[in-house]
């Protein structure tokens, strides 16, 4: 009597890549232009990063251009701006990683706690509405809020500070204060909007046996809510610190100007400047952005091995 293999049994071969595909055609239909967008703008374009090797000139191109090693991170790290592009940066980052990713828990905490659902809901649609504010009209609010005559400005001026328009100050931290700012009037209400959900999954039979044993309103928001959504904020934290030299390119080349570059270029500008000044050197922003590149990706699982070992919680 012939047997039949158990399915279940490990090392037998229950299905093929063939057969999968006849029954799941459409989903790898529906796949295939995230597959194109991600090969043809994601990793076609990585074979540019011999430009950072390079001294690069278009009309030669990548074949023809001389070879200069590790030339141009060389004159990367030692350039005369490249210290005071790298502590703006570190600045407006930690600020970013700081302030900026804390208060969009706690604003979702204090939404949870609205009872009236009508004002939960203006709240956080009025809350939301910034992040889809294009950079360019976020950019001119801010000038118009800052500038010699704005509102702001003359709010400031009562206070007792000098008139001025603040964003052609170039004395720290006034420009990365503003950035500040702005990035959380456009995110923390979008921020929070995962957080809100993780919250409103947390079992309510806890927080009523903590009410009837006595506990307060912010006792249970310590002892319940934060533990409860801990490994979704570990994970977010985690995937921020990969993008800790992310600091608001669009929005800070629309704002910062040649009076200010002391306090406000960051390295994404710094290479954008790099690549299409007049004076372009290619191979030198190439570097620079690779530079990003690999510093994010040892932010990213350092980040992770830290939260491994310490929390027991991680991303991967």
């Amino acid at each position: 009597m012939k047997r039949t293999p158990n399915p279940a049994q490990p090392g037998v071969k229950t299905s093929s890549w063939g057969k999968d595909f006849q029954q799941n055609w459409s989903l790898y239909l529906l796949f295939i232009p995230t597959a194109l967008y991600f090969i043809f703008f994601h990793y076609i374009p990585m074979f540019g990063i011999l430009i950072a090797f390079q001294d690069y000139k278009v009309s030669k191109g990548i074949f023809g251009s001389q070879w200069v090693g590790l030339q141009n991170f060389i004159d990367l790290f030692t350039g005369e701006t490249f210290p005071q592009v790298m502590r703006n940066t570190v600045a407006m980052a930690l600020l970013n990683l700081t302030i900026g990713f804390f208060l969009p828990i706690i604003f979702a905490l204090l939404i949870s706690e609205i009872q009236n659902k009508k004002f939960k809901r203006i709240v956080q649609v009025m809350t939301y509405m910034p992040h889809f504010v294009a950079a360019v009209v976020v950019a001119q609010l801010v000038r118009e809020f800052v500038g010699n005559t704005g509102a702001i400005t003359q709010v400031l001026t009562f206070l007792g500070f000098e008139q001025q328009n603040w964003l052609a100050n170039p004395n720290v931290p006034v420009f990365w204060l503003i950035n500040l700012f702005t990035s959380l009037w456009q995110e923390i209400g979008f921020g929070s909007i995962i957080f809100v959900a993780a919250i409103a999954n947390v079992s309510k039979d806890f927080h009523e046996a903590a009410a009837v044993d006595g506990a307060t309103r912010f006792q249970r928001i310590t002892k319940i809510t934060l533990p409860s959504i801990k490994p979704l904020i570990i994970m977010i934290f985690v995937l921020r610190c990969g993008l800790f030299f992310t600091v608001g390119f669009d929005k800070i080349l629309l704002l910062y100007m040649p009076s200010t570059y002391a306090t406000a270029d960051v390295l994404s500008t710094y290479t954008y400047r790099m690549a299409f000044s007049s004076a372009a050197n290619y191979g030198l922003s190439t570097a620079s952005g690779l530079f990003q590149s690999v510093a994010s990706l040892f932010l990213l699982v350092g980040s992770n091995a830290l939260s491994r070992k310490l929390s027991k919680t991680s991303l991967f």
